[in-house]
């Protein structure tokens, strides 16, 4: 069947988090099955100064936004073996250097920008029309919203059916009601069963209420958003379309995430290869400046900083982790609060704790493969997706048993022959470092900790499973 894809962000494109990893493997893992994939994304700044090839279409693209039309013109490439992904390239909202907005604040016409790239992806389908409709997140959320209240206007696709995923219920696109107008909609539909939202727009609801069938990212985070804790408000609209929603769990891509064949590690290893382990400890901890002792494991975090990725528990717990025999390696940008605890701590622990803010794709690799324990805490998580990395680099996941961690990381108690990693329940620094606690014993039994990477490996989270599930729900939708 054909597919088309519509997404803020996609990889090798322009990527700020994991929705980006998604879109570039999923489309190609579906591809794989025999479907005929497409994917439109903006054409960022970023994304026109990439080495990839573009071609530039015959296709102007002209969109409704408020009284006016806007204009734009459409770039092509591909990906996989013959992904067509289409950039829609309307400099005045997408020649930024951010994707959504500055450090310190969003772009303040994000409305405007995401309204026009929904009705500008419509438009591209009305010369290439599909099957299916797969939106991503609240930015692509009205694509969903336009052409099920506007048929008329995209008679190409209007027989399309509709899915939307979920990445994260915490962004919904939610704007003052000074927007609505933005959207060419007929008023009714500003009201509370459909995009009005305690007086404001939303975009995602829009989305939530209009699509055929609605995905989220694993099985435990599509029970969690129907619950007042995790709903983020829209958990009465998610619990009325509770038999249209399906968790599906996301994959990685061992492509990229290998630690056979990772291009950024100084010595690829594998299964058992104790040697080579220590070999990439001993480098990370050479690129971090951090002293090479040996017995000492090293905990690591590579995240987003910001409070969902519960770095208030580590902020807390931080001197008490610091009573215990360990290294702390910390990657990742955010916030700038938690920036400035972090880098401060490695002032305070300068021989045991190494920080490095912002990102930086390479170190994350040699992370991943050097580190011996890796940490996610976070108070919600839709999947998340470090700790599959780790357990395919043998580097085992302390975890909080909340959405994708819960479905990808099962409990190991000291002695047993089952368990993949370290999970803990109640949000509490305590809880955590009990978790932690039980990981550092683990370590020190040579015995277990081999048997517990060799478990921890041998677990396979590929794209592949994913995409049968995607296939599954799409087979559903048009039969």
């Amino acid at each position: 069947m054909k597919i088309a894809m519509i997404a803020s962000e996609a990889i090798p494109f322009a990527k700020t988090g994991g929705l980006a990893e998604v879109l570039g493997t999923l489309t190609t893992a579906l591809e794989r099955l025999g479907h005929e994939l497409s994917l439109i994304i903006p054409a960022y700044r970023c994304t026109l100064r990439s080495e990839f090839p573009l071609q530039i279409l015959d296709l102007k693209l002209s969109v409704p936004i408020a009284d006016r039309d806007e204009s734009a013109t459409v770039f092509h490439t591909t990906i996989g073996k013959a992904v067509s992904v289409f950039l829609i390239r309307a400099d005045r909202y997408f020649d930024r250097e951010f994707l959504y907005g500055t450090p310190t604040a969003d772009y303040v016409d994000n409305a405007e920008r995401f309204a026009f790239f929904s009705r500008a992806a419509l438009e591209i389908l009305r010369a290439h029309p599909v099957d299916v409709v797969h939106t991503h997140d609240w930015q692509a959320a009205l694509a969903v919203v336009f052409l099920k209240t506007q048929a008329a206007r995209y008679p190409e696709i209007a027989a399309a059916k509709t899915l939307l995923t979920i990445h994260n219920l915490g962004f919904q696109g939610l704007f003052e009601q000074s927007a609505w107008p933005l959207l060419n909609l007929d008023d009714s539909l500003f009201t509370p069963p459909y995009l009005e939202f305690y007086g404001k727009v939303n975009f995602l609801k829009g989305g939530l209420v209009f699509a055929d069938k609605i995905t989220t990212v694993s099985p435990t985070y599509a029970q969690e958003i129907m619950t007042h804790e995790q709903g983020f408000g829209l958990d009465g609209v998610v619990r009325q379309r509770a038999g249209d929603l399906v968790g599906i769990l996301n994959g990685v891509d061992y492509t990229q995430w290998n630690p056979w064949t990772d291009p950024f590690l100084k010595q690829p290893r594998g299964e058992n290869n104790r040697t080579v382990k220590r070999n990439c400890k001993k480098h990370m901890r050479e690129m971090l400046h951090l002293p090479d002792p040996s017995g000492t494991p090293v905990l690591a975090m590579i995240s987003r900083l910001t409070s969902q990725k519960g770095l208030d528990l580590v902020e807390t717990a931080f001197d008490h982790l610091m009573e215990r025999q360990l290294q702390f390696v910390l990657l990742g940008s955010g916030d700038a609060r938690y920036a400035k605890f972090f880098s401060a701590a490695a002032e305070r622990y300068a021989d045991r704790v190494a920080v490095q803010i912002g990102f930086d794709e390479q170190m994350a690799h040699r992370i991943e493969a050097g580190a011996d324990l890796f940490l996610m805490p976070s108070l919600y998580e839709p999947c998340g997706l470090n700790q599959m990395y780790s357990l395919k680099y043998g580097t085992i996941p302390i975890v909080r048993a909340v959405g994708g961690l819960k479905d990808t990381v099962q409990d190991y108690e000291l002695g047993s022959d089952s368990g993949t990693g370290f999970v803990f329940v109640p949000y509490d620094a305590d809880a955590m470092l009990d978790a932690i606690d039980r990981g550092l014993a683990a370590y020190h039994d040579k015995q277990a900790w081999a048997a517990l990477r060799r478990r921890a490996m041998s677990m396979d989270y590929s794209w592949d499973r994913s995409a049968e599930a995607y296939d599954n729900l799409y087979q559903q939708l048009l039969h």
